[in-house]
């Protein structure tokens, strides 16, 4: 009976699941960003985009030579004062992604780091739950114990065969 609610419940789930609306994913959108390189700092210091969103950061220095070197997209750039520096990219790949200062620029130098954050693609995330669900259910299906329904497995004896009769 246990199992059978198991069942149940991860049917259930695995409805709603496909049945919830998603929030409304816009299409993918233009980010211009004014990103300040300064003595020792970014500024700003964390922005975020979505998956999929095409990124323009317009790079500037206020003060001496700085760096910009993104982790995980492999881009860098050097940027000398009074002139804007253009990166152009596509955030495809989801997750926390630091950006730091390449070119060294003083005392404080190496803790001269921002945060770019891309938000995961919500339909990727829903395909994934529903085959967690479904994985989880077939995992409950299999660990329960099969029935005996054979009539030949009842506890009944079996019925004797009759005795060989004596020929005269």
């Amino acid at each position: 009976m246990r199992r059978k609610s198991f069942s149940h419940l991860f049917a259930l789930l695995a409805l709603a699941a496909l049945a919830l609306p998603l929030p409304s994913m816009a299409a993918p959108q233009v980010h211009h960003i004014t990103l300040d390189a300064h003595q020792f700092a970014f500024a700003p210091g964390r922005f975020e985009v979505n998956q999929g969103d095409s990124v323009v950061i317009h790079l500037t220095a206020g003060d001496v030579v700085h760096g910009f070197y993104l982790d995980g997209y492999g881009i860098e750039r050097r940027v000398v004062p009074g002139v804007t520096e253009e990166i152009h990219f596509t955030a495809d790949q989801p997750g926390k992604f630091r950006y730091r200062c390449s070119v060294s620029c003083g005392a404080l130098h190496p803790f001269m780091i921002g945060e770019l954050i891309v938000n995961p693609n919500l339909p990727f995330t829903r395909a994934a739950a529903f085959a967690l669900l479904a994985f989880c259910a077939v995992i409950v299906r299999l660990s329960e114990p099969e029935k005996q329904t054979h009539e030949h497995l009842s506890s009944d004896p079996l019925p004797e065969a009759p005795a060989p009769r004596e020929q005269d």
